[in-house]
């Protein structure tokens, strides 16, 4: 029987330096007990990792070459078959080590609920940040499903170690009426992707710079918030989406402030790789711009 594809390392591709010479740190938060429509988010990292391999070491877009930047691959979270609360907490002792050595973290998941785990890794430092996150949902539900840490809560539970004056969420085109309102009420920015669609997502980046201000940058990317037409394998797809390539704008915008990134929600078992492979080129861009 004909293989359908080669066998590669269980690493991501060319993360081969040592956790103590790295620059950069990435690990798996393989987590899907949270999911309110499809579930599979937890093969995400493993699959991510897969298609990094399928992906030329040099970037003809910026110039750089990714050998020339020491990565390091921490491997998966052993959070799986946690309770929310549970998996949170291990994602924050994760980037807190991460962190604390001054490394730049990047996680792959799994589920949105666990980027609020990263944020708190940062501490006491977390009220410097400025979240700018891509999301096809707001993520500001104070529960749901009775539970507070689901992944529809993400913003939410961010805005509690950064303050929701300092999150900007891009691309949203579904939400809750009450959570509208509570985002609105606590002025929490957002563009839609219909005002984007109409205004540019220069427009819309420019925005969410300037309520950053001269803090640092923490970026996170629900996948869904890219068209399903280029992002299918995802757990709740909305049409209307961002194109892929405004995430390259973002990514270029904002690079030099940055401090962490997340890639969250991919759903590998709804599609035949395609979004794995878009996850992780983009994984590959924020790393070639950062150390560019």
């Amino acid at each position: 029987m004909r293989k359908s594809m080669r066998d590669f390392p269980s690493y991501f591709a060319d993360a081969e330096a040592s956790f103590d010479d790295a620059e950069f740190v990435v690990f798996g938060a393989p987590y899907d007990q949270t999911c309110s429509f499809r579930f599979g988010t937890r093969y995400a990292p493993n699959e991510i990792r897969n298609a990094a391999w399928n992906i030329e070491t040099y970037n003809i877009r910026t110039g750089l070459d990714i050998k020339n930047s020491k990565i390091h691959d921490m491997g998966d979270l052993d959070i799986s078959a946690k309770s929310p609360t549970e998996a949170v907490e291990e994602v924050r002792k994760a980037a807190e080590k991460i962190i604390s050595a001054g490394k730049f973290p990047i996680m792959f998941g799994g589920e949105h609920s666990m980027t609020p785990g990263v944020i708190a890794g940062f501490g006491k430092n977390a009220k410097g940040i400025f979240v700018i996150s891509i999301d096809a949902h707001i993520d500001y539900r104070l529960e749901y499903d009775d539970e507070r840490n689901n992944h529809a809560c993400a913003m939410r539970r961010c805005s509690e170690f950064v303050g929701p004056k300092n999150i900007a969420v891009l691309g949203i085109r579904s939400g809750c009426l009450e959570e509208m309102e509570d985002a609105k009420r606590d002025s929490l920015f957002y563009r839609d992707s219909y005002w984007i669609w109409e205004n540019g997502i220069e427009k819309a980046i420019a925005e969410a710079v300037k309520r950053a201000g001269k803090r640092k940058i923490y970026f996170t990317l629900d996948i869904d918030g890219i068209d399903p037409a280029y992002a299918p394998g995802t757990g709740t797809p909305e049409a209307f989406g961002l194109h892929d390539y405004d995430v390259l704008k973002v990514i270029d915008a904002i690079a030099p402030r940055l401090v962490g990134f997340d890639i969250m929600e991919v759903c590998p078992p709804y599609d035949n790789g395609n979004t794995s492979m878009l996850a992780a080129k983009i994984v590959r861009e924020v790393i070639s711009k950062v150390k560019g």
